[in-house]
């Protein structure tokens, strides 16, 4: 088999049409999916961001043949996901949150598995693991067992595995989880050098805002199984306009009275605390702040540092959303 193409020119490399998806759990029946429906631009790094829960990878599992939704379409560089589930597993490549390497093999016997698994010519095959090997940092680990790499290590050889085929479009599930602030840095610089250079559409789920933001070219963002804002980074924050005020209190104790004391104030649209922060939306920051501040000094509310900043992507699901990202994460662990 040589290099996997997709079946015909599409104008998508990923579609979602209202994909529902329910499972059965102890406490009832748990709605995953609720209409979920995006696409994809072919070449483009496309983010489904959102809290534990949120439905993302349950979409990427119906996407790559892993499970079947109860209604919707899902479509894959031009193919069916539902009828024609084996065509699309030639196409595509995938690295779930668990790695998929076998640690008793070296890293180039994993690449060398996964190659010949899909059928690349011997010849083709020895060249495409020796590039990627290097494209990925692994050249010289490349004769270690995969168990004795380091967690960045691991989870760059997860992606280069993926990749052995050439695939259209690469899913990546939470791929950045558990690694330090250095090994996001250099998995996304091998990931945005990919997209540029070869053209793979990556999907990426992520509840890391700041990767969102930074590297996708578009963004979803998911709660409750149904996509609540898409676009550009940019355009999803400027549609906010205005200002956010971080505010870090002297007593956490006083968070649920902060809340209801900014409430009363006209200048504040929406307010909400995560821990010892209080998060308020104004319409401009500079202005408002001098009412923020009365309005907590008149309720003895202590006030240890005040933070005047654009909208981020947290402000936008808090917007969307009705709820802060990190509020969001905790009822989902609960």
């Amino acid at each position: 088999m040589n290099d996997v193409k997709a079946g015909k020119e599409v104008g998508a490399a990923v579609e979602a049409g209202e994909l529902r998806k329910s499972y059965r759990s102890r406490a009832g029946e748990v709605r995953a999916l609720d209409g979920l429906t995006f696409s994809v631009a072919p070449g483009s790094v496309f983010a489904l961001l959102g809290p534990n829960g949120a439905g993302k990878t349950t979409a990427v599992r119906i996407l790559t043949t892993l499970s079947r939704p109860d209604a919707g379409r899902a479509v894959v560089a031009g193919i069916d996901v539902l009828k024609r589930p084996g065509r699309v597993r030639q196409v595509i490549g995938v690295v779930s949150q668990q790695s998929g390497t076998v640690g008793l093999l070296t890293g180039q016997e994993n690449l060398a598995l996964q190659g010949r698994l899909y059928g690349v010519p011997p010849k083709e095959l020895k060249r495409r693991v020796a590039e990627l090997l290097d494209q990925f940092g692994l050249t010289e680990a490349a004769g270690r067992q995969a168990s004795t790499y380091s967690g960045g290590m691991r989870r760059r050889l997860d992606v280069a595995t993926a990749l052995v085929h050439r695939p259209a479009v690469l899913f990546l599930d939470e791929p950045t989880t558990g690694l330090d602030p250095e090994g996001r840095a250099e998995l996304w610089a091998v990931l945005t050098r990919r997209c540029a250079e070869a053209g793979t559409t990556i999907l990426v789920t992520t509840h890391y805002l700041d990767e969102a933001d930074k590297f996708a070219a578009r963004v979803a963002i998911t709660d409750r199984g149904r996509i609540v804002a898409e676009g550009t980074s940019d355009q999803l924050k400027v549609q906010l306009q205005g200002d956010s005020v971080l505010l870090e209190l002297g007593d956490t104790g006083q968070v649920e009275q902060a809340e209801k004391a900014l409430a009363r104030i006209s200048q504040v649209r929406q307010a909400t605390a995560e821990g010892a922060v209080v998060r308020a939306r104004v319409a401009d920051g500079a202005r408002a702040l001098p009412a923020v501040l009365a309005g907590l000094e008149a309720d003895g509310i202590g006030v240890l540092s005040v933070t005047v900043a654009r909208p981020s992507l947290d402000d936008v699901y808090l917007h969307y959303a009705g709820r802060s990202f990190r509020q969001a994460e905790g009822s989902a662990a609960a």
